[in-house]
């Protein structure tokens, strides 16, 4: 039987980092999953179909928040170290976990890292920069960057170890969809989340009719608090489906530009 060992988790740890090193509108950051996975891919096949297979599987579309992506990794390490060793393992399955957890920990990591942490160190940072300690840009990387690098290490450990001791129980009971089922859930709820408390839109129109003054967002929020950020989301969802993401990109930006000069943003 081979097994993962510890060297290639760390080459994983390590290749992380570089991550968005290669990101791209196409697949975002495809290629620095599989250039961190190029160790584990190198120890586990033998043959170099097999390793191709893997390789390409890895190529598929992914994205999630850096500080977290250790821990899909040590899951889809276990995986891939069991379908190396099992020919009725479902290969196709990996990408499905893949793509199941990038969204939920996604939301997860953006909120904590860039939503609560990074602003709590760069406010303490700050206040103590501002009377020209150099202490204060080193305390904002560290109260920053120690969480950050303690998930990566405990997240990859625990994602392997979760995903040895695991799989074999998942396929016997057949609670992989119910595991794909709830993280779906818990990724929507908190992008839902995320959407109503992060994406700022509202609109100052106003309008006069029989001399009385009606404010246009104050209706929409009596209506639906947070309606333009959720109407938003949807269009740009339905337009992901259809337009390309560098045009759709380019089209967003004019937009907004023309929004705000004609004071509708």
């Amino acid at each position: 039987m081979i097994k993962v060992t510890n060297k290639e988790l760390r080459s994983v740890f390590w290749r992380s980092f570089a991550l968005q090193g290669a990101f791209n509108y196409e697949r975002m950051q495809n290629i620095g999953y599989c250039y961190s996975m190029i160790p584990v891919i190198k120890r586990l096949y033998t043959n170099k179909k097999d390793q191709s297979d893997s390789i390409v599987r890895h190529l598929e579309i992914f994205n999630t928040t850096p500080a977290v992506v250790p821990t899909i990794m040590g899951i889809t390490a276990a995986m891939e170290e069991e379908n190396a060793n099992n020919v009725n393992f479902d290969e196709q399955s990996i990408n499905a976990v893949k793509a199941s957890l990038m969204g939920p920990l996604a939301g997860i990591g953006d909120s904590i890292f860039w939503g609560t942490l990074r602003i709590i160190a760069a406010g303490i940072g700050v206040s103590i920069a501002k009377d020209g300690s150099l202490f204060g840009p080193l305390l904002f990387l560290l109260i920053y960057n120690v969480p950050n690098f303690l998930v990566r290490i405990f997240g990859l450990k625990l994602g392997y170890q979760v995903g040895v001791n695991s799989l074999e129980r998942i396929q016997k009971e057949g609670l992989m969809d119910k595991i794909m089922s709830v993280a779906t859930i818990i990724g929507l709820s908190v992008v839902g989340g995320m959407v109503a408390t992060m994406l700022s839109i509202t609109t100052p129109l106003e309008l006069k009719i029989s001399g009385a003054e009606i404010i246009v967002q104050d209706i929409l929020d009596q209506i639906l608090p947070n309606m333009l950020p959720l109407i938003f989301t949807f269009v740009i969802y339905r337009l992901i489906k259809k337009v390309s993401i560098t045009w759709l990109t380019i089209g967003i930006i004019i937009f907004g530009i023309v929004m705000h000069a004609i004071g509708i943003l």
